[in-house]
Formats: structure tokens, sequence, C-alpha cells
């Protein structure tokens, strides 16, 4: 099947170091490739993949710059990426860009199917989804479609990864530790409270955008003293499997309802448990008391972090294996395109 995968070109695919949907798109790229697939990714210019690549910009534009620039760079490669693909030889489109490619959909002249990464609550993308309610999408959770079950969802296909990159890990250090960006809905300041009130040391790596550095300096910043609580910084994949491998377990304190999350199936990968909160999509990741804790306020962080050791790792890793692999994401994507273009 000849595969068109349009990404966003913030970040490259896959991200040098943060990057949620990137490393989907890279990890569900290599994974179609490998089934023998003619893959072609739509990405930055920077991006490393083992199929066919095609740059819509140099580099990723990243954020750094302002958001009205990034916004004029995104559809500058998105008009790119609609001429180069109507007058090439795909039998597919699938867009990870958002609701920003369907404005340009009679362009491409092929079919499209495109998995929504966000929040369907927010106010823009469930105005602006709602404009094609009837395309084909793909939620990446269950819980993801409450905000707008009017959308023409034909499946819901979670995130998978590559199990073998990584290591599972049996004797873990003793620390937590907290994965993401420093945005109040992932939950860092409930993370570094939690690790105070029960005597834990937390590792933290985070990205930290320039329109949230001002939260970071004011509400993260003043409980870093380098000893209890730690911030390693932005770290890239190796990081990433070092900092959640030797973890005892993943404080994943969300103030919103994630659509998916894919930092818990990655430490999960590791055999770290995850403990989260009762919303969003974490009760579909999670399994509650076997693989991690869904908790539902500070009290109950407290009194999981007390029960980790309660946990088996293997199970953790189990869990991914059986439920969240780039081979399962793969073929459930194939035959979700097959039945699209027929």
């Amino acid at each position: 099947m000849r595969i068109a995968l349009l990404a966003p070109v913030e970040e490259s695919v896959p991200p040098k170091k943060y990057g949620g949907i990137e490393t989907v798109v890279y990890n569900l790229a290599e994974e179609l490739h490998k089934q023998g697939h003619d893959v072609t990714v739509f990405a930055s210019g920077d991006s490393e993949v083992s199929c066919k690549l095609v740059p819509l910009v140099d580099k990723a534009i990243g954020s750094g710059i302002s958001k009205r620039l990034r916004e004029a760079k995104t559809y500058e490669a998105l008009v790119k990426a609609s001429q180069i693909i109507a007058n090439g030889d795909f039998d597919i489109v699938h867009n990870h860009a958002g609701w920003q490619a369907l404005l340009l959909k009679d362009l491409f002249k092929k079919p499209i199917v495109t998995t929504i990464h966000w929040i369907l609550d927010d106010a823009c993308e469930n105005e602006m989804y709602g404009h094609f309610k009837d395309m084909p999408f793909v939620s990446i959770s269950d819980s993801q479609r409450i905000p707008r079950p009017d959308l023409n969802y034909v499946a819901t296909v979670y995130h998978g990864l590559d199990p073998q990159k990584f290591r599972y890990n049996e004797t873990p250090q003793n620390y937590l530790a907290f994965l993401g960006r420093f945005s109040p809905i992932k939950g860092p300041v409930e993370a570094i409270q939690v690790a105070k009130k029960t005597g834990q040391r937390l590792v933290m790596a985070a990205k930290i955008n320039s329109f949230e550095r001002k939260y970071f300096e004011t509400e993260i910043l003043p409980h870093i003293d380098g000893d209890q609580i730690q911030y390693i910084g932005e770290i890239d994949r190796n990081g990433t499997i070092d900092l959640l491998g030797n973890a005892k377990a993943l404080l994943s304190p969300i103030q919103w309802d994630e659509p998916f999350g894919l930092t818990n199936i990655e430490s999960m990968a590791c055999g770290t448990p995850v403990i989260g909160m009762r919303r969003g999509s974490i009760p579909e990741i999670i399994i509650d008391k076997k693989t991690g804790f869904l908790c539902s306020n500070e009290d109950d962080l407290i009194k999981a972090v007390g029960l980790i050791d309660s946990i088996k790792r293997q199970d953790c890793r189990n869990h991914v294996l059986q439920n969240f692999t780039n081979d399962r994401m793969a073929k459930e994507y194939v035959a979700l395109y097959e039945k699209i273009i027929s």
C-alpha cells in the first residue's frame, strides 16, 4: 500500500527531545515500512526515517517563534504537501497535522483519514473539527470522543511503541519520575507536593515552552533544590529510557482529560508502574493496582506511593507487549486504510 503520512512541522520526526505526535508518526512509519508498505513521511527536513521523506520545511520550526509565524509556516508547509500529494501516486493520506490540513482537503485529491491528537473540549478544536464532521476520524482513546460524539469516528487506535527499544529493569533506583513539559495541565506542582509529603526523591525532566516560562520560574523553580527535587532538563530518547527505567514509579498527576499520554506506556515498557489520575484516557491505559494506580485526589496519590512495591514490574511490561506495540498499531491502521479506500 502507498501511504502518505502527514506530520506537524514544529518538531522533527522523530523529535530530538520532547514531541508526542512526532514520536507516534515515527513509530508508525517505521513499522509500516518494516511490514512492506510504500511509506512517505511529509515532515521537517531534519527528520530521520527509514522510508521516504519529503521535507516541507528545512528544519523543525520549534516553539521559539511567535504563534502567528508558526501558524504561517504550518500553512505554507501544508500547501506544499497538498501539491506534492495531489500529483503523487498514493492510495491514502494519513493526516496527523490536525484540522488545519482538512482546510485543504480538496487539494489533496486522495482519500484522507485524520488521527485527532488533541482534546476536543478545546474551543478551537471543537469548532474546527465540527466543520468536517463527516470526514473519517481516528480517536486515540475512547474518552477523547466525549466532547464531540457526533464526529465520524471510524476507529479508536491506541498508540504503540517498539518494546525492544525500552529496556526492562527489575531493580529500579529509589526515586520517582516526572516526564513531559512544565505546564499546569501536566501536574508538575502536584507531583512536587506528593514527593515532599511522602519524603520521596523526585527527578523531573521536562520541556519549557516560551509561553510557560513564567509558570516554571514562579511555581516550579523555587522547589528545585537539586537534592530531593531535581530537574535534569529536557532529555532525548536515551535519557527518557534511563529516567523511566530506573524510577520506581512515574508520577502522572495530570490536571486535564489527556487524550492518551505516550509517557505512560513508555514507562510501563520499562517495567515502571504509573501513578496517575482517574481522568481522560488514563483508565484505558493503566490497570488499577496491577500496572499502577488510578487516583482521584492528592490523598490517593500519596497512598499509591506507599503501595508501589505491591506492583509487579513484569506485569507492566507484559501489559505493553499485549496492548501497546508498534506492530499492533500498524496492523490496525492498515485494516482501517483498506476499509476507507474501498
